[in-house]
């Protein structure tokens, strides 16, 4: 019998899903601008992507969340972490080496922040049934998009108008509220797992040592290739070569990985479930073992791949345009009531409709916006600097024209949002929660990794207009997807 939380659902749906939104914001949009107003080229801000693998590579430690300990107890301890990361950030980053000392905390960060969402989702799936998770989801997308807002708006307007060291310090205070009242007022809502205890002495078992010993030389010995003359000789003569990343082909991989598992599911399942010590194999056969897999990853994984492409270029987009100034009161008054309302729209859209009737619409709707941001970028065109120089200003009107295709933005990113959680939740076994969410959120994001490390260079070669237009080509091989899409009317049964 699970414990009565001592506050409503309300309120800790929304406090611990500010905390899942707030620390992702800092490391994949606000460190853009913060990149870009340290003039940063884009090319290399196209490569703070990799900030994403975190929440891609997630689902390989998720089962150990679902496992050991309680959620409780790993949301609390990653927030802390956390908590001393900004801090740190807020410490370097008007120090001279600030830019190279941002991004290596943030790369650090995103793994902590990858661990903590894990907990959070599960945490809200423990303590909540398929009903409830339902009726919630829009309180539950409201927070992770104010938190958005919050970044975009508060920390940016500080950074960019009074110093990047008084922003992170701003977010640190931010976070750290929520911290506190979490430490206080969340309850427990499982029994506890495995101690940590006794899982860091399963660590040290031999075959566990000898696994991560092969995985480490394995890794090393991947990206000593990669360094090598050899490799720089195969770039040569194929210069194309020369922009896929080590990320890009740990990513292929993964791709071809899933492609073996989900050929021969049955086989392994067999052979997997016997190993009754490890949590990854059961949560990992599990996830695959369900009808109609490849048009189901496929949707996850090429779901997102537009919005990244949009996303990673929309901040340096508003440095160039010379209204980062603006940038903060935007996304406050405009993006935030646009957001607040996508969000509750979307949630109660989906309890009252069925997703099943949501969810190409309000795609369509969310993948629309990059459309209208190409047009934009084409309207704005004699406004763009992507040199060293500020733009001249571009008048009140198109401010105004802005804003308002930043609200739309916001708006449909919230009934988007509402969607895609609802269907990765609904595709969770009921044995390995947070594991199951992690690995469909994880492949989410893997589409968009190759999508954001691209948007940089085509950016550059094209502009951010025909940038933005690639971007919605990329979003329509998930909405032809979603005819014959399963677990749209009901969640997952088990075979």
């Amino acid at each position: 019998m699970k414990p009565r939380l001592r506050i409503p659902p309300a309120m800790w749906a929304f406090t611990i899903y500010f905390t899942e939104g707030f620390p992702f914001t800092l490391i994949r949009t606000v460190s853009s601008v913060f990149f870009r107003d340290m003039r940063v080229s884009l090319e290399n801000i196209g490569l703070t992507s990799l900030f994403g693998l975190p929440w891609i590579f997630k689902f390989l430690w998720a089962p150990q969340v679902d496992a050991v300990a309680t959620k409780r107890r790993w949301l609390l301890s990653m927030q802390g972490i956390l908590l001393g990361v900004t801090i740190l950030a807020a410490l370097f980053a008007p120090m001279p080496f600030g830019v190279r000392a941002v991004a290596v905390l943030f790369f650090i960060a995103a793994f902590i922040a990858a661990t903590h969402d894990i907990a959070i989702d599960g945490y809200y799936m423990e303590a909540l049934d398929k009903d409830a998770q339902a009726r919630w989801i829009g309180y539950r997308v409201m927070a992770y998009r104010i938190a958005m807002m919050t970044g975009t708006g508060v920390v940016v307007t500080i950074g960019t108008t009074i110093g990047w060291g008084t922003a992170y310090a701003a977010a640190a205070i931010i976070f750290g509220l929520f911290f506190s009242f979490h430490l206080f007022f969340l309850a427990e809502v499982e029994p506890p797992g495995q101690s940590a205890a006794a899982w860091s002495r399963s660590l040290l078992r031999p075959r566990a040592l000898a696994l991560v010993v092969l995985l480490t030389v394995a890794a090393l010995g991947i990206r000593a290739f990669f360094l090598s003359a050899t490799w720089a000789g195969i770039q040569s003569r194929h210069p194309g070569l020369e922009r896929v990343y080590f990320s890009h082909w740990i990513a292929m991989l993964l791709l071809l990985a899933l492609l073996f598992v989900g050929i021969f599911r049955r086989t392994l399942k067999r052979r997997f479930l016997l190993e009754t010590d490890s949590p990854f194999s059961r949560a990992f056969v599990s996830f695959m073992d369900r009808e109609r897999v490849g048009r189901v990853l496929g949707f996850i994984i090429l779901t997102r791949t537009g919005e990244w492409a949009l996303s990673t270029m929309v901040a340096p987009f508003v440095v160039d345009l010379g209204i980062k100034a603006h940038y903060g009161w935007i996304s406050a008054w405009v993006g935030l009531p646009a957001s607040i309302a996508g969000a509750l729209l979307g949630g109660w859209a989906i309890s009252r409709y069925g997703m099943h009737r949501v969810i190409w619409p309000f795609l369509l709707a969310q993948n629309l916006t990059n459309l209208i941001y190409m047009g934009a970028a084409l309207h704005l065109t004699p406004f763009i600097s992507t040199g060293g120089m500020e733009s001249a200003w571009m008048g009140t009107g198109n401010l105004a024209f802005f804003a308002a295709i930043h609200g739309f933005d916001q708006f449909a990113g919230g009934l988007g949002t509402a969607v895609l959680m609802t269907y990765l939740m609904r595709i969770c076994s009921p044995q390995f929660k947070a594991a199951h969410y992690a690995i469909g959120s994880g492949l989410m994001n893997l589409g968009g990794l190759f999508a954001g490390l691209a948007s940089g260079f085509i950016a550059g070669w094209l502009g951010y207009a025909w940038l933005f237009g690639v971007s919605f080509a990329l979003s329509i091989p998930a909405m032809l997807l979603i005819p014959g899409l399963p677990y749209l009317k009901t969640e997952l049964k088990r075979r």
